[in-house]
């Protein structure tokens, strides 16, 4: 990304940033809008952002114009306009965000052809510990950015899914209208299972290939009816079968109140592989060191087998990393060759790569260019 516009987004009226190949380094006082500036790179891929926010709340306060984000990228197809958000639309409305690609309106999921963006943040500190729905999502994430069409069948899903509750908790007992919506489920819910089953095994693929290093190894599985059987039967009979399940489980779903079975009960189980410890049982710190050495791996799957490495957004990700392993973490991004933006309030976090990283101080809605001291 070269250059990124902010128009009354969160606590910025108007910033417009150029950007240099390579890691940026934004450093500020808590607060500041750190990351607020990478919530707006977030938006440049499908969904709500790394905060997972309403759109109402992303506008500015007291603008109640809606905001806007636009950006110029340096893709594999040349130069690129995007522009996403709700300015014109009603601020409050959470229907949606307007996206355009090089000035002509496209469905969000159009922006895969672009670029993909993966994120850490402070909150997924809690990843391993937290509920299954945020592995889940991050799971989805991975998988987004290896399958651009998992987005549009995860929602496919959803919405299927909204219907046959509905049905089970207003007492419906029309059989054809339970056949056609679990069909629709059976469907695309075997197709999430199965893009989640991929992703895992070229991950895991991976991760078997690279060295030892400061970032321990994991080991990845799946919780989940769909994906045991994924490999194990056709897509075809897998299918069946689950549309099978919906339909002897609808008396037992309807007592529940909502579906019981489907990809959106299913689990990502993660491993320390030297200590072969559930990652929920290691250390904070060791927890942390695993999740940033699945998303690296994950970059590096993505540049090796897809040609395309994430843009990634690291959120206050030098605080609790020791020396040895800031070093190494900036030394792969290098190789990588990715484009990084990392936030920390001190911006001493990144002296290291002075000289290799462009640096800009966050003041409370304005940004400028240091030299990183």
């Amino acid at each position: 990304m070269r250059k990124l516009t902010l128009t009354n987004f969160r606590n910025y009226s108007a910033v417009s940033l150029d950007f240099r190949p390579g890691m940026v380094a934004f450093s500020g006082d808590n607060g500041a809008g750190k990351t607020n500036l990478l919530e707006g790179i977030s938006l440049l891929t499908p969904g709500r952002g790394l905060r997972r926010a309403g759109y109402g709340e992303m506008a500015r306060e007291g603008q109640p114009g809606g905001f806007a984000i636009h950006a110029v990228l340096d893709g594999p197809g040349g130069e690129c306009e995007i522009g996403t958000g709700t300015a014109g639309m009603d601020a409050t409305a959470e229907s949606g965000r307007r996206v355009r690609i090089n000035a002509t309106p496209k469905p969000a999921e159009a922006l895969l052809e672009w670029l993909r963006v993966m994120w850490i943040t402070p909150s997924m500190d809690a990843l391993f510990t937290g509920p299954a729905g945020d592995r889940r999502r991050f799971l989805d994430r991975l998988v987004l950015a290896t399958e651009p069409g998992h987005g549009q069948r995860a929602l496919a899903f959803e919405k299927a899914m909204r219907n046959r509750n509905r049905l089970l908790t207003d007492g419906s007992t029309d059989r054809a209208w339970f056949e056609a919506i679990e069909t629709q489920m059976a469907e695309s819910g075997t197709a999430i299972a199965a893009a989640r089953v991929e992703t895992v095994r070229l991950l895991a693929t991976m991760v078997a290939a690279l060295p030892d290093g400061p970032f321990p190894h994991s080991d990845l599985a799946l919780s989940g009816t769909l994906e045991a059987r994924i490999g194990s039967a056709a897509a075809v009979e897998v299918e069946e079968e689950f549309r099978r399940a919906l339909a002897s489980g609808r008396e037992r779903d309807r007592a529940a109140g909502r579906t019981l079975d489907g990809p959106h009960r299913s689990d990502l189980l993660v491993r320390h592989r030297p200590k072969d410890m559930p990652a929920e049982l290691c250390s904070t710190g060791e927890q942390k060191a695993l999740l940033i050495g699945i998303v690296l791996a994950h970059a590096r799957l993505c540049g090796e087998v897809f040609g395309n490495v994430p843009i990634l957004l690291l959120d206050e990700i030098a605080a609790h990393l020791d020396a040895g392993r800031r070093a190494a973490l900036f030394a792969i991004l290098e190789e990588l060759g990715c484009q990084a933006f990392m936030t920390g309030t001190d911006a001493s976090l990144f002296s290291s790569i002075k000289g290799r990283a462009q640096f800009l101080t966050v003041d409370h809605g304005s940004v400028a260019a240091t030299d990183g001291d």
